[in-house]
């Protein structure tokens, strides 16, 4: 261990030196290393394929749509936009600063490190490496120890794509990850659990490290009486079973409309058998639990209620069926834990009263999913809870554009990215007033006898 923290400092101070000389700070620089990227990932695509369903089992269009089409976009997003979002904005100035004019220069924080999790390890490494090559940082990556397979790749293609005085990848267990956090550097930016954000965060304050946490937590799913319930069905069940429920913005648990709530089952049902077909465990579709230790884990919920739906597993495939439960009591261990799997609790509801107390009493969620369409019970929901999200007659689509922001609120994160929010996050925005040296108001200076009445007047 002694040997990888030399290595870990050594490669912290050489990409410190790097980034001295000022050469992110190009443009071109920026634009030509976003570029240079994206041929690499293109020319990796197979393997990146490959390498996530050893890890995970996602199938080619899964991995496509949600870790490589996303990176792919996210870089022509940033190469497009970068020379607009990186020029100095003229500010106006109040008349009492005249003659000044004013302006932000965003400039690049430094070398900024990223801690990627395990369940989207190829997106949720690079997305946020694009933000902050765009912004003109340098940047140390630490990879998830449960995804080898990609992390492998992903250091190929880092290797392939920057100098490693630019960007360096780093592996390993939560020791590797202690190293990192003990270095200083300029901005963290980590994705994972809300207890792990917590250590994270409390290692950035010793040094006054601004962060980025991207965390979860439980995001409701409610459904209305006038939801159109087959639609609201598939969307669901595409929702919680995509990377079999490893997904930090998975429906978490449901409340549905005592009115529908038996037909609603049944059109869950019928969902599944139309995505999956009759065995689930034999579609080519449906991924594998992580772990065997996350699949004991996620089996222990399953005493948390009465299953009502699903229930199959095989602990030596890592395969869990999508399964809904009921009679589940709200201090269970299955309502406490962010599920992180495909169990949903299911709980009845007569009101919309009823659902936004019960949200509102818990921790803010990462996303929140309404079906309905009713506008009125719409707004409430929208104005009377806080998530990190939102989406109505829909899961999981709005982390998936570069015009939205995307983050939690309170335990569910701090901070945005994607687009141009992902610029900002890695951009420290430095105001600068310019003041002509022609022409020097003396009512600023002492003595200021009398000069209080007429400061008044003037401002």
């Amino acid at each position: 261990m002694h040997n990888i923290a030399d290595e870990i400092t050594s490669k912290v101070a050489k990409i410190k030196n790097f980034f001295s000389l000022n050469e992110t700070k190009n443009i071109s620089y920026r634009i030509d290393s976003l570029k240079r990227l994206k041929k690499i990932i293109k020319l990796k695509e197979e393997e990146i394929f490959d390498a996530l369903n050893e890890d995970l089992e996602k199938s080619n269009f899964e991995s496509y749509i949600t870790e490589i089409s996303l990176v792919l976009k996210e870089i022509d997003y940033h190469i497009c936009h970068l020379k607009r979002w990186a020029k100095p904005e003229k500010r106006r100035l109040p008349l009492v600063l005249f003659p000044s004019r004013g302006k932000i220069i965003k400039e690049p924080y430094g070398v900024v490190l990223i801690i990627a999790p395990w369940n989207y390890p190829f997106q949720l490494l690079f997305n946020p490496l694009i933000a902050a090559i765009s912004a003109g940082n340098c940047a140390v990556l630490k990879t998830s120890p449960y995804a080898p397979a990609t992390a492998k790749v992903m250091e190929t293609i880092i290797k392939e794509s920057f100098p490693e005085n630019y960007v360096t990848i780093i592996h390993g267990n939560r020791e590797v990850n202690q190293l990192l956090l003990a270095q200083r550097f300029d901005y963290i930016f980590f994705t994972g659990s809300p207890t792990l954000g917590k250590v994270v965060m409390e290692a950035a304050a010793k040094n006054l490290t601004p962060v980025t946490l991207e965390l979860g937590g439980k995001s409701p799913c409610i459904v209305d009486y006038d939801a159109n319930l087959p639609l609201a069905a598939r969307r669901i069940v595409w929702g919680k079973t995509m990377n079999a429920g490893q997904t930090c913005i998975a429906p978490d648990y449901l409340f549905v409309h005592k009115k529908i709530k038996t037909d609603f089952v049944f059109e869950i049902e019928k969902a599944l058998i139309e995505m999956f077909g009759e065995k689930m465990e034999e579609s080519p579709d449906y991924p594998r639990i992580i772990s065997s230790i996350a699949m004991q884990r996620l089996l222990t919920y399953l005493k948390s209620g009465d299953i009502v739906l699903g229930g199959n597993y095989n602990e030596d495939d890592y395969f869990l069926s999508l399964t809904i439960l009921e009679n589940v009591a709200e201090d269970s261990p299955v309502m406490r834990d962010e599920i992180f799997g495909p169990i949903l609790p299911l709980f009845e509801f007569e009101t919309i009263d009823e659902v936004i107390s019960f949200v509102n009493k818990r921790e803010k969620p990462l996303a929140l999913y309404y079906f309905s369409k009713n506008k009125k019970s719409i707004k409430r929901v929208l104005s009377e809870t806080s998530s990190g999200g939102v989406c109505i007659n829909d899961t999981l689509i709005h982390a998936g554009t570069h015009t939205l922001p995307f983050g939690g609120v309170g335990n569910s994160g701090m901070g945005r990215y994607h687009g141009k929010y992902g610029f900002d996050t890695f951009s420290h925005l430095k105001s600068v007033v310019t003041s002509s040296s022609k022409i020097d108001f003396k009512v600023k200076y002492p003595p200021y006898k009398q000069k209080l009445a007429k400061f008044k007047r003037f401002i």
